[in-house]
């Protein structure tokens, strides 16, 4: 009897040192591969809310390989991504459903990324307090035939004032002209998006930001959102990847959150990417309308702007308003 416990024994403590053993030994599986998405976006606020996404997928933290590039116009972007180059892209709204109608469906609205960017400043004492306000005056712009012009034009004839008759635009397409006309002295008000709204500022004594679009357009509109930037993507890429998508935006819009919650990071990291220097962007983030909406919430806002822009000048848009499977909605 003694003999056989002393051998039950035995048996028990070899069966737990083996079972330790393979336990603690090495695995020879590899870890799993991360899909690569090839991104890319504007220097700007398009790309702000890029800044925490960008940083973690350098540190390796991000549930995908992500690729970014950063380029000085869409026109940069927009070649690349028809031809299968590039998976995701931040551009201008009005552009996202351009190239929905110019490639016949074969781009989708993925989510919008900021909303009014573009101010009204003023040189000196204030006298605009609202866009009534602009009634008489002269006002230096950049954006004619782009969103902005078509954003001011629908705000004044909302208010009552002919953009044509009653109010004077000076139209230059570089928005250093725009500050140099200011510092000159030659030019009172200027409509200009930010960062440069922020840039002049810098450089134009007594320059005061004195009305934001996105608010007017909030007040008179609400109804509808004044949309800047749309994240598109390829629709074969989307059809094939709709898990990836949603961990892209879910990933995305912590990313979006982090740029609105913490100015100084996220300035640094603008600085760091070569976005916008850190100085102007701790002074431009808050004012650049960061935000992350996707599915129903997207289309209904998106498809609401989009409808201004095609009343305005359905060209601006492609010629005709976009089919349903242009928003991406699960």
């Amino acid at each position: 009897m003694k003999k056989r416990t002393i051998l039950t024994s035995l048996i028990l403590a070899l069966s737990m040192i083996f079972t330790a053993c393979t336990s603690q030994a090495p695995t020879n599986e590899a870890p799993q591969e991360k899909q690569e998405v090839k991104i890319a976006a504007m220097k700007g606020p398009t790309s702000l809310g890029m800044l925490q996404l960008m940083d973690k997928d350098e540190k390796g933290e991000t549930q995908a390989d992500y690729t970014f590039t950063l380029a000085g116009t869409a026109d940069e972007i927009t070649p690349k991504l028809l031809q299968g180059e590039l998976d995701i892209a931040a551009v201008p709204a009005n552009l996202a459903s351009t190239l929905y109608n110019k490639s016949e469906g074969k781009i989708k609205a993925l989510a919008i990324n900021a909303l009014g960017v573009v101010y009204i400043l003023e040189k000196g004492e204030p006298t605009i307090t609202s866009i009534e306000d602009l009634k008489g005056k002269t006002i230096c712009a950049t954006g004619k035939g782009t969103t902005p012009e078509a954003s001011i034009r629908y705000l004044l004839n909302l208010s009552g004032i002919n953009p044509d008759t009653d109010v004077t635009f000076d139209w230059h397409q570089d928005p250093a002209e725009v500050v140099s006309l200011l510092t000159e002295g030659k030019a009172d008000i200027a409509m200009l998006p930010q960062p440069y709204a922020t840039v002049a500022q810098t450089k134009v004594e007594g320059l005061n930001s004195v009305l934001s679009l996105n608010d007017v357009w909030n007040e008179k509109v609400p109804e509808s959102k004044l949309v800047t930037g749309t994240l598109v993507v390829r629709s074969d890429f989307a059809e094939n990847n709709a898990e990836l998508i949603q961990t892209f935006l879910e990933e995305y819009k912590e990313s979006t959150d982090f740029s609105i919650e913490n100015i100084d990071e996220a300035a640094a990291l603008s600085e760091k990417y070569g976005i916008i220097n850190e100085p102007i962007a701790k002074k431009a983030l808050p004012l650049c309308n960061i935000t992350c909406m996707y599915n129903d919430e997207m289309k209904t806002a998106l498809e609401g702007y989009l409808q201004v822009l095609y009343d305005s000048n359905p060209q601006m848009i492609g010629g005709q308003m976009p089919k349903e499977d242009f928003y991406y909605v699960w």
